[in-house]
């Protein structure tokens, strides 16, 4: 992988993706394989992260005069250079990589800015004498491999340098040496796969170092035929890759660049193989089927919506209520109404139901509500319901002898005996009457009436009449 803008404008989101004025930038993780463009995009760099990555070379960062900390961690890196114009270089990170040229390290000498530098896990750290030969070369750094250089250790790192000089010189000689050897076995090894790459080239190759028995037989009319045997074949070429798999990771190999590429290399075939594999495997879902080969409407809710679907008998017509998102856009809705049922589409997943009876499609109406999003349906029946008035007024029936007597009957058997009463009637001893005066002619009978009941009364004529 390389570095591209739209990588870093990715990475620099925590600076609205502007790049020119980009002061911290992490490239970790991203295989990439070479260093490029940084320092004409980020000049104003001062911190940059590229560990865990396939890097051989330190390169294109000698611009970033601003640059403060570079962790190159994890790489193939094999020698240090390139860093005279980082000026304001304070921090080193090369853990784990390939330095083994520890002599490398004095093109540091112009860093007067260094303090703190990581070499622990490269061949050089392994060297005998190779902190002294640190420590002697750069007198500035402060820190090495997270240990403080005490003036001591330096007093004396100096005074043991000249011998010191010559056993790392020795030593470094015998590392390049022997990384040679490693680089030729590997060309040789390269050689070798790819001449048996050409020789077992075969039909269903998968374009990797080794050969699929499984996948080399041409398929013919007869293998097709034999469905039951795939899962077989499949089982046997998984089988066939874990022990593929086992064999190259329990093979013994030298820890070099090459070796840490050819890992990467596989793992990424694998990655790629594993994706074709899958792609190939995965099925277009078949359409979701609405109405069976027999004509049979089905019920179908594949947006999973809440509804509602009442027979509104007073209006002979039935009412669908679908409980659709409020902030969905009703130009991803289509309603269909058919006879014996409706369909409604949202976001192109059906929604479906049969109805109890026959409605009239073109008479349907369907409306949206604005604030809950609900879509209502109004489908009136195609056969009109017939009710009968209901009359309040009771009937005035005739009265018949033989349910007066039953009634009697019936009076006699619930009438209580007036013998059997412990307590006095006392609703009839004082009868009521209510004299209405209605005119004149009324109250004059009245007062003539209550003449004759009081002997006593004496008109007075001088009184005049009430009326």
């Amino acid at each position: 992988m390389a570095v591209t803008e739209d990588l870093i404008r990715r990475r620099a989101e925590h600076n609205n993706c502007e790049i020119f004025s980009l002061e911290e930038l992490s490239l970790h993780q991203q295989e990439l394989q070479r260093i490029e463009h940084i320092d004409k995009w980020c000049k104003e760099l001062k911190i940059l992260y590229l560990q865990n990555n396939l890097i051989p070379r330190i390169e294109n960062v000698s611009k970033l005069k601003k640059l403060e900390y570079l962790n190159l961690a994890l790489n193939n890196i094999e020698r240090i250079e390139n860093l005279e114009g980082c000026e304001s270089l304070q921090k080193l990170d090369l853990t784990v990589n390939f330095v083994g040229e520890l002599s490398s390290i004095k093109s540091l000498k112009h860093n007067i800015h260094l303090r703190e530098m990581f070499l622990v896990g490269n061949p050089c750290s392994q060297f005998e004498g190779y902190r002294k030969y640190v420590v002697s070369n750069l007198p500035q750094l402060k820190w090495l491999d997270g240990k403080e250089i005490e003036r001591s250790e330096r007093i004396q790192a100096l005074q043991d340098y000249p011998q010191v000089e010559q056993q790392i010189k020795e030593q470094e000689e015998a590392y390049l040496i022997k990384r040679a050897k490693e680089r030729e076995e590997v060309l040789e090894k390269t050689r070798e796969c790819k001449t048996e790459h050409r020789k077992e080239k075969r039909p269903g190759f998968d374009r990797r170092w080794y050969t699929d028995i499984d996948n080399t037989v041409p398929q013919t009319s007869e293998n097709k035929e034999n469905c039951p045997e795939i899962d077989q074949d499949d089982q046997s070429v998984r089988t066939d890759e874990d022990d593929e798999d086992k064999e190259f990771w329990q093979q013994p190999s030298l820890y070099t660049p090459e070796t840490r590429l050819e890992t990467h290399r596989y793992l990424e075939e694998k990655r790629k193989s594993k994706e074709n594999q899958s792609e190939e495997k995965k099925k277009v879902k078949p359409p979701r089927t609405l109405i069976t080969a027999e004509g049979r409407v089905l019920n179908v809710n594949e947006p999973k919506l809440d509804f509602s679907l009442i027979d509104d008998e007073e209006n002979n017509q039935f009412v669908l209520d679908l409980g659709i998102h409020r902030y969905l856009n009703t130009s991803l809705v289509d309603v269909d109404v058919q006879p014996n049922y409706i369909k409604v589409l949202v976001k192109n997943k059906p929604f479906q139901i049969v109805l109890p009876a026959e409605v009239k499609p073109d008479s349907s109406t369907a409306k949206r509500s604005q604030t809950t999003g609900h879509l209502v349906v109004t489908m009136p029946k195609a056969t009109e319901q017939i009710q009968a008035q209901r009359t309040t007024s009771c009937p005035v029936k005739k009265p018949d002898c033989s349910n007066s007597q039953k009634s009697s009957k019936t009076s006699e058997k619930l009438e209580v005996d007036p013998s059997a009463r412990s307590f006095p009637d006392v609703a009839n001893i004082v009868q009521e009457k209510t004299i209405r005066a209605q005119g004149p002619l009324q109250l004059q009978s009245y007062k003539a009436k209550v003449m004759e009941c009081n002997e006593n009364f004496t008109d007075n004529s001088d009184v005049p009449p009430l009326i």
